[in-house]
């Protein structure tokens, strides 16, 4: 086994490096630590924008990447740590989640804080939620990857993915929001993710003496920034890759009361209709034509809409105001 400890915070480098490690090592067994600063890591078959609260994720710079495998929407920060096992897929039982979870939970049982797996794929202390995990299978090998709260900041992650469920209509797979809490409550004092990551390094070899730590080469972090580029960033995979939906939003402004309904297919609008009490000149028929084909993204919204007279639409407007309609 080889264990490697990411020297990045960068959430875009370190689920890039998930699947370069699939190509790098297509046999050998994996065990992958790394620490991301503030994202949210979107479920591969989640539609991103009915997940997160997309001001707010704006406003505070928290980056949205998401991952090879399903499941829900998780918030990442430094007070989490993150976990990532690489095995052969015909080793073990695609919904054994236990295996891989067990050193986590052989580390808080030895500091005396009663953890166990719950469910299919959870791990509780006092009925709680502190670590939720996932699973992928992809060229002959099996990914189970996983967060630990240690000392996450709990009211970023609530106000990050609080997200206005009236809005969407899809068959997306939707984050079942448990309740969760951290693990610095039950560790001894000024016990910290790093201090939890050496540990559970410690576990590992203990339990595997044969496993060798490496660290990625600079081949190996010029190859996970290339992915990184060409996919982990790229709006294509991180909202377009969303399954198709039906976006739904009504402003009141003073000019009007305005609502919108939008199809989206893989983040492209392919029908828009908006209704109101506004007065305008120009039909309103042309504005829904010239949304077809954009980008379901505020920025290219906010771009054809500054390109363009909206007042003859909607009448005393600004541009601002109508791109609310979007979010």
């Amino acid at each position: 086994m080889f264990i490697i400890d990411s020297p990045s915070h960068d959430a875009y480098f370190n689920i890039a490096s998930e699947e370069y490690l699939l190509t790098k090592y297509p046999k050998e067994p994996i065990f992958l630590l790394y620490m991301n600063e503030p994202s949210i890591i979107i479920g591969k078959f989640q539609n991103t924008l009915a997940e997160i609260n997309l001001d707010y994720v704006n406003d505070n710079k928290i980056k949205v990447v998401r991952r090879m495998s399903g499941g829900g929407a998780v918030y990442h920060d430094l007070g989490n740590l993150n976990f990532s096992f690489h095995t052969l897929l015909g080793n073990l039982d695609f919904m054994d989640f236990s295996t891989f979870t067990q050193p986590i939970v052989s580390v808080l049982n030895k500091l005396n804080i009663p953890a166990r797996l719950e469910g299919r794929n959870d791990l509780l202390v006092d009925g709680k939620k502190f670590s939720g995990n996932a699973k992928l299978a992809r060229n002959g090998k099996m990914i189970q990857h996983g967060t630990i709260l240690i000392d996450s900041q709990m009211q970023i992650l609530n106000d990050a993915l609080k997200v206005n469920p009236l809005k969407f209509i899809d068959k997306a797979v939707k984050s079942n929001r448990a309740r969760v809490t951290n693990l610095i409550d039950y560790l001894p004092p000024e016990f910290t993710t790093i201090k939890f990551k050496e540990l559970l390094i410690a576990e590992m070899q203990r339990e595997n003496p044969d496993a060798k730590v490496i660290h990625f080469s600079a081949t190996d972090i010029q190859n996970i920034e290339h992915l990184v580029k060409e996919k982990y960033e790229t709006w294509d995979w991180n909202f377009g890759f969303s399954p198709n939906y039906n976006f739904k939003k009504a402003i009141k402004i003073p000019a009007g009361f305005i609502e919108l309904h939008l199809d989206v297919h893989k983040g492209y609008i392919e029908h828009a209709k908006i209704f109101g009490d506004f007065f305008a000149s120009k039909s309103i028929h042309e504005l829904e034509e010239l949304l077809i084909g954009e980008k379901h993204q505020l920025e290219e919204i906010a771009a054809l809409l500054n390109s363009i007279d909206v007042t003859s639409y909607f009448g005393k407007v600004e541009a601002p105001e109508i791109l609310e309609l979007f979010k």
